[in-house]
């Protein structure tokens, strides 16, 4: 079994030390069970706040600006509270100080990559909610920013047990590419990629946490298998030690968002924002990279993966061609402008976002 490392974890320290008094405290000392009670209680903190949150945002009018060329069934949604996101991110955050390793470099990296891409997302957000900017802030400084913090966790980890510059290709037992010195730029993409990839996808109620919540799933067992040395040997992929610990991290995301999703399913009462779906995305790249299942990132977060790549398209398509692949990018605008209901596509999305993550799953064995 995996066990935390004594003396290091917050709840840890406050009440194992009377496990000889009552031996049921002796869970503690077990990943599964701090990561069975990450995720509860980041799912409490966000039903808790989430509310109280809203109300704030929508007393300071910290409201949704409506693209002015989108769907026009979204004019209703205009004003609706924003930057929401920070309700998962405290939960995720406060979470994983009370039940996780602190002095584990992994969760270090997570942490920094949340606040980080937290933080651009806030200024993003303040931009355009608060002073007003439609624009927000400058496309070359954001992804600048995005790159700069991607940078330091990629540097991070190639001091790490993690670092390997070879690729686990899903489907393929034998094909490892390796990367070289190119490892720290692929890291970077995956991370910065990861986080506008959710970010792109954040455009209907639930639409994105979803998915989110689907990807923290299944990296949560990755995780907790790459952490474990006789799982991992059985499977076939490299054991990394300290890795089960992100499971925790996965842990609190999967409870912050159901949380979140409380208040963000359809008809929405609030909006993530930038604050929200940029850390989310970069999480879910750094705990790729770590584990070493990057590639597989790309089918457990497929959906993000095609929002992406419909953007990317559509924008290549028009200013090569000056015709449009979709009616409207990214892809869920497409599906609106042909009569799609928003419900309707969000849930279809999350039941394409399941399939492609039990087929990423499968890869574990399939090799």
């Amino acid at each position: 079994m995996c066990f935390v490392n004594p003396n290091k974890s917050m709840l840890y320290n406050l009440l194992y030390p009377f496990h000889e008094i009552f031996s049921f405290l002796n869970v503690f000392r077990y990943i599964t069970f701090r990561t069975i009670y990450a995720t509860l209680t980041a799912l409490a903190l966000s039903l808790l706040i989430g509310k109280q949150v809203t109300a704030l945002l929508a007393r300071y009018q910290i409201g949704q600006q409506i693209r002015e060329d989108g769907p026009e069934s979204h004019a209703i949604k205009a004003g609706t509270p924003t930057m929401g996101g920070i309700i998962v991110l405290g939960s995720i955050i406060i979470s994983t100080l009370l039940w996780a390793d602190m002095t584990n470099l992994y969760i270090g990296l997570v942490l920094f990559a949340t606040v980080a891409f937290g933080a651009i997302g806030f200024w993003d957000d303040f931009l355009k909610c608060i002073r007003k900017n439609s624009k927000g802030l400058m496309p070359r400084i954001k992804f600048s920013l995005q790159i700069a913090a991607a940078t330091i966790v990629a540097i991070g980890i190639t001091l790490s047990d993690a670092y390997s510059s070879q690729l686990s290709v899903p489907f393929f037992k034998n094909l490892t590419p390796d990367l070289g010195l190119f490892y720290i730029v692929f890291a970077i993409l995956v991370v910065v990629g990861s986080s506008n990839a959710v970010n792109l996808t954040d455009g209907l109620d639930g639409l994105a946490i979803g998915p989110v919540i689907v990807a923290a799933v299944a990296y949560l067992f990755l995780s907790y298998v790459v952490g474990h040395r006789s799982l991992s040997e059985y499977l076939l992929i490299p054991y990394i030690k300290g890795a089960g610990e992100l499971s925790i991290y996965c842990g609190a995301m999967i409870g912050a968002a159901l949380g979140f999703l409380w208040f963000n399913a359809y008809p929405a009462s609030v909006f993530m924002g930038d604050i929200g779906s940029l850390p989310l995305g970069a999480a879910l790249g750094v705990v790729a990279v770590i584990v070493k299942h990057e590639m597989l990132l790309l089918l457990v977060g497929g959906v993000f993966v095609i929002e992406a790549l419909s953007v990317i398209f559509q924008v290549a398509s028009f200013k090569s061609r000056g015709k449009r692949v979709f009616l409207m990018a990214p892809v869920h605008h497409h599906f609106e402008l042909l009569g799609w209901k928003e419900p309707k596509i969000v849930v279809r999305f999350w039941i394409i976002s399941i399939v492609l993550a039990l087929i990423g799953l499968s890869t574990l064995k399939l090799r």
